[in-house]
């Protein structure tokens, strides 16, 4: 029997050039900083971290593939040995920014087309987990990625990951992008997804079933259209059910 969630943080992708961070800053308890491979450079992390830290938000690493042209979301072909050192940079990036305002970076979530293949296959899976195990951070992931069981084997912490702004499928994958139901925006729906959700630890799949998803935190992408009318109702939701948003880290 799937349990209702006890506790839930709300996070974003943010420092990416879209959106409203500033707005997205005031709803969330997590910021995932880009860190220069699909976007973000030394500038925009530092200010999106002094802006966190002023918001009392934690802050996260948001490494990727280096596809800036393809905002991080094509699945790149990069050695394990090449990857890992290409994380590792990204992540070391972002602690020297967040240290150079007075913050700290204190947990890993990797972006777009790596999260999805580190989440499955050995050698991204491999990269993350051993960036977060050089950097001490704990990892950020769909619920039994591969990556979260590698970084737990090395004892850090992982943390599962749902998302309000994405549709899944009845096998609790998520609906690919590009297909139908990839991408929600419609507020109502998205509230009355995640309201179900904090009740029940259910969430309604594309086709109406639902799907068991235990997590610990949902995000809401910064660049989703209405991507910060969606993390407010996705907050409202929350609180009227007694989950006001608290950080995992």
């Amino acid at each position: 029997m799937t349990s209702a969630p006890t506790v839930l943080d709300l996070n974003a992708d943010l420092g990416e050039g879209v959106g409203d961070d500033e707005a997205m800053l005031a709803l969330v308890t997590s910021a995932n900083v880009a860190c220069g491979g699909h976007a973000g450079d030394a500038t925009t992390m530092r200010s999106v971290c002094a802006r966190a830290a002023e918001q009392g938000v934690r802050i996260g690493a948001h490494p990727s593939y280096a596809d800036r042209a393809g905002f991080g979301r094509s699945r790149q072909e990069v050695p394990e040995q090449e990857l890992t050192a290409e994380l590792l940079a990204q992540v070391s990036d972002l602690i020297e920014a967040a240290s150079a305002v007075g913050t700290t970076v204190v947990y890993l979530k990797p972006h777009g087309a790596l999260y999805h293949a580190a989440a499955r296959e050995q050698g991204p899976a491999q990269a993350v987990a051993s960036v977060a195990a050089r950097t001490g951070l704990p990892v950020l992931g769909p619920p039994g990625a591969l990556f979260l069981h590698l970084a737990q084997s090395s004892g850090l912490e992982a943390f599962s990951e749902g998302f309000a702004d994405r549709g899944y499928t009845a096998d609790g994958a998520l609906v690919p992008r590009g297909q139908d139901g990839d991408v929600l925006i419609d507020t109502d729906e998205i509230a009355t997804r995640i309201s179900a959700l904090a009740r029940t630890g259910e969430i309604a799949a594309v086709d109406g079933s639902p799907v068991p998803l235990a997590v610990r935190t949902l995000c809401v992408h910064g660049d989703t259209p209405h991507a910060v009318a969606i993390a407010r109702r996705v907050r409202e939701a929350l609180v009227a059910v007694g989950l006001t948003p608290r950080a995992f880290a």
